[in-house]
């Protein structure tokens, strides 16, 4: 066989070691720096709150609040705290071209469905779904925090980060057992575990206030909700 002079044939060494030390340094700043960001950033609008911190530092003003734009005028406009546009006014017209650079805020997850609180075989969980291409089998057993926005049926907002603090509860999805499993590991990875089954577990312990409760796990749940975040069922829907 002849050899094809086409084929370019990769540098196969690590990239670390053709850095120098300056080089080397700099690529672990800006890894500790990305850590911290999608550390920070697990929601869409976590990563508009974080982006609007750090343009502001650089100048960048409301839209609203710009009358007179003029060339190097910097100004960012947000939609629903979930979609962000950042410009800066060039010296030439519009009619000879902009420049746009779009980037897409992926944030894979499991979503809380509406009214998710339920109880079964004595215990609270959420019902939720799966965003984003996510493999569902990487998300049981393992410690989960919540971040989102509830909307309370006043139209007040209240944001929600439960979790990431080592002090806060935290939340997971249960799994079969081993010698309970032998049929699930006969599945597929994509089998195994069903996006119907990625349901939160978020208490066990029953409410005593009546004894003769129905429900007793989800009942000590709510008062829990409504006492420490002033969340009623109602607030679900909303």
């Amino acid at each position: 066989m002849k050899k094809n002079e086409n084929i370019v044939v990769p540098n196969e060494s690590n990239a670390w070691e053709t850095l120098d030390k300056p080089a080397r340094k700099e690529a672990i700043s800006f890894a500790e720096k990305y850590k911290t960001f999608i550390s920070t950033c697990k929601t869409e609008r976590e990563v508009v709150n974080y982006l609007l911190s750090e343009i502001e530092k650089e100048g960048f003003k409301p839209l609203e609040n710009i009358d007179n734009a003029v060339a190097g005028t910097k100004f960012y406009a947000s939609t629903r705290g979930k979609i962000l546009a950042i410009g800066v006014i060039g010296q030439k017209k519009v009619v000879e071209g902009v420049r746009i650079l779009a980037a897409h805020i992926d944030a894979p997850r499991i979503d809380l469905k509406a009214d998710p609180l339920y109880e079964d075989s004595g215990l609270a969980l959420f019902k939720t779904h799966y965003y984003g291409g996510i493999k569902k089998y990487q998300w049981t057993t393992i410690p989960l925090a919540l971040h989102g926005i509830v909307i309370l049926t006043d139209g007040s907002k209240i944001e929600l980060v439960i979790g990431e603090d080592t002090n806060d509860p935290i939340f997971t999805i249960t799994d079969l057992l081993p010698h309970l499993a032998q049929e699930q590991m006969k599945l597929t990875l994509k089998e195994g575990i069903k996006g119907e089954e990625l349901n939160l577990l978020v208490g066990s312990l029953p409410t005593e206030v009546k004894k003769d409760e129905k429900e007793k796990v989800k009942v000590a749940i709510l008062n829990y909700l409504e006492t420490n975040y002033k969340i009623t069922k109602t607030d679900f829907i909303s």
